[in-house]
């Protein structure tokens, strides 16, 4: 089923073409919800509740972009009120997860390496882990993320810095990174 005849009969409220939706972005957008929630369980919440709200609100989509990123979106939307909602988001100082980074080479070893490292992240809190998947991950501003999660946008820097910081020193004790000639700091991006 191509992507239009699936758009069009979601927006008829078709089964089929919901679940052949689902099918194509679920795995993706689960790795997603995974950089935001504490455990799986809480990904397939976050999930389950980002697909009723793409669904729900499929007449809106006006194909500008592509519609995974729109999708993307609204999962990323969907988590971030998740955390507020529950007030996880307030019970650290620390934010950052992601399931995926993206390798340049395709080997073995950077494979396994990338997969340590996104564990590593798992183990900051869950304020370093959130602007850190914010911005280094889905790219978006401190500005941006100071409005999504009601925080100033120096609070932003500060707990991406911090959250870059940790990372490093976590990399360092398990062994994965050697201690850097040139911060980490630099290898993640900038403020």
């Amino acid at each position: 089923m191509t992507e239009e005849a699936i758009l069009q009969g979601c927006l008829k409220n078709n089964p089929i073409a919901q679940k052949a939706l689902y099918d194509r972005f679920s795995a993706k957008m689960l790795a997603v919800c995974y950089r935001y929630g504490h455990n799986r369980e809480d990904a397939e919440d976050m999930l389950q509740e980002g697909f009723i709200k793409v669904f729900a609100q499929m007449h809106t989509f006006q194909n500008r972009g592509a519609f995974e990123g729109w999708v993307r979106r609204i999962m990323i939307h969907t988590c971030i009120n998740n955390l507020k909602k529950n007030k996880r988001f307030n019970e650290s100082v620390d934010l950052i997860h992601a399931t995926s980074i993206q390798v340049k080479e395709e080997t073995i070893p950077s494979i396994i390496q990338a997969k340590q490292v996104m564990e590593c992240i798992r183990l900051l809190p869950i304020g370093y882990r959130t602007v850190l998947n914010l911005y280094a991950i889905e790219g978006f501003t401190h500005r941006e993320i100071g409005d999504m999660l009601d925080i100033e946008e120096s609070t932003s820097r500060s707990q991406y810095t911090r959250a870059k910081a940790m990372l490093e020193d976590i990399l360092i004790k398990k062994k994965i990174l050697q201690k850097p000639k040139a911060p980490l700091l630099i290898a993640l991006g900038g403020q």
